[in-house]
């Protein structure tokens, strides 16, 4: 893992939101590397204090300079040969969670919470869309990872994972996507167009994320699609193999 990886993930994991195999290379890179390891000291405790900061209430002119910032944002997209951008704006959201949540934690009543809720479900949307719209494979992967905090029914993410799924070159920014699906299969229209993706695939990898992401979802539906890719002789041995193992799960 390089310096500049590793950068990358401070903000995953000092929210603690890091994969595991994620934080023991991270934590292997830190053992080795004094200046990243000095660097991420310094914002672990930034993080720490961000949690012991005192409640403020807000002016009347905050909101609407959240918004102004939030409508800038959307009309002006990040350029796509510019992915450390990308990167300070994650940084910032994922502070802005930490400390928000925080200090609105002690306060569960408060009218204003559900209004903070929704703001920062809006910030999270725009930095998952913003990412998986990049040129870099690793910051599209960066992207499905974001794409696991929106809502379960945010359609506008949940179409950006498809897109990925079915036509991204890299096979492993279309793997992470369809693990990123699970979040949104209590919806019916995401478990028919999980289905409609299983027949567009050609990559055997991708066509077994899927169909265990259908038998996750016990979507009984794919059953016809299961048996005629297991009775497909030109498919892949392993894909065959998985679909009539999912066809005995489904039945």
């Amino acid at each position: 893992m390089t310096c500049e990886e590793t950068k990358r993930l401070f903000a995953d994991y000092w929210s603690q939101s890091l994969s595991a195999e994620d934080e023991i290379a991270l934590e292997e890179h830190l053992g080795g590397c004094d200046a990243c390891r000095t660097e991420s000291d310094r914002l672990g405790a930034l993080w720490n204090d961000l949690t012991r900061l005192p409640v403020e209430e807000p002016g009347p002119s905050l909101r609407t300079r959240f918004y102004d910032l939030l409508r800038g944002a959307g009309s002006h997209p990040a350029p796509a040969r510019k992915p450390q951008m990308i990167w300070r704006i994650a940084a910032g959201v994922a502070l802005l969670i930490g400390g928000g949540l925080a200090g609105y934690s002690l306060r569960p009543q408060d009218p204003e919470l559900g209004q903070l809720r929704k703001e920062v479900s809006s910030m999270r949307q725009l930095v998952a869309l913003s990412l998986l719209q990049q040129q870099s494979a690793s910051e599209r992967l960066r992207g499905v990872s974001w794409a696991y905090r929106a809502e379960p029914t945010d359609s506008e993410v949940l179409g950006k994972l498809l897109e990925a799924v079915n036509g991204d070159p890299n096979v492993n920014v279309r793997l992470a996507a369809v693990d990123a699906l699970h979040a949104f299969g209590s919806s019916t229209a995401a478990r028919s167009k999980v289905l409609s993706s299983l027949e567009m695939q050609d990559a055997p990898l991708v066509q077994v994320a899927i169909i265990d992401l259908l038998v996750d979802l016990k979507e009984r539906d794919a059953q016809p699609e299961l048996r005629r890719l297991a009775g497909n002789v030109s498919a892949d041995a392993g894909v065959r193999q998985r679909a009539q193992w999912a066809l005995e799960r489904l039945e």
